[in-house]
């Protein structure tokens, strides 16, 4: 399957022009941080909110999966919870929840990482989870530094699963997600090596100078 870039006339369900690829109408929906160090430099849970600009954001990222390479989706506690259950749902594949340490109640396997904000953490999945060989796509809203997507290779590499790829809003550009998608197919809404990719890789859109939550409101 391929992207569009080039089509500005494409709309959604709900009539409403989606913009080119590199620079899709939803992205604008992203809120800034107004609380400071101690969390994420933004919040694109208000994409989620928006119906239109949810199934859009679910359009773009399920044109670039192959159903037939992926046994079971995987989403990362907490955020990838939705968007990797809204992926499993389109591409008709179950979904696994990877949990935060300590949330299970049934025997289960661990693995340790290393999060954005530098806080060592330990997550889980189920033992067992699946059979040896099962391909799966590991989902998380967002990429920073790529130590909790880490963790969830470790999980799943655990219960000799295959890594199927990677999917996300936006992969920042490292050394670590370098070579993520050196290694493994991954799918970003936020296509590499567009404006909006360096502006995340700055932790910074241009968007937020005209931020409007109502935008986000559900239509």
């Amino acid at each position: 399957m391929t992207n569009d870039n080039s089509d500005l006339s494409s709309k959604n369900r709900r009539g409403q022009a989606k913009g080119p690829r590199d620079n899709r109408w939803y992205f604008r929906l992203m809120a800034p941080n107004t609380k400071g160090d101690k969390f994420a430099w933004l919040d694109p849970t208000s994409i989620y909110i928006n119906g239109a600009a949810f199934s859009d954001l679910l359009d773009d990222l399920c044109a670039d999966l192959d159903a037939d390479k992926i046994d079971v989706v995987a989403g990362l506690d907490a955020m990838g919870f939705v968007l990797g259950a809204g992926i499993a749902t389109r591409l008709g594949r179950g979904f696994l929840p990877v949990r935060k340490a300590g949330k299970l109640c049934v025997e289960t396997d661990a693995a340790s990482f290393t999060n954005y904000s530098g806080r060592t953490q330990d997550m889980e999945i189920r033992l067992p989870a699946f059979a040896e060989g099962t391909r799966v796509l590991l989902v998380d809203q967002w990429v920073e530094t790529g130590g909790t997507m880490h963790g969830a290779v470790q999980l799943v590499e655990q219960q000799k699963g295959v890594v199927a790829g990677m999917v996300a809003i936006v992969m920042e550009e490292n050394e670590q997600t370098a070579a993520y998608r050196e290694k493994y197919p991954c799918v970003t809404a936020i296509q590499p090596g567009t404006d909006l990719q360096r502006q995340c890789n700055a932790q910074y859109l241009e968007s937020f100078k005209e931020y409007d939550p109502e935008l986000a409101f559900p239509v």
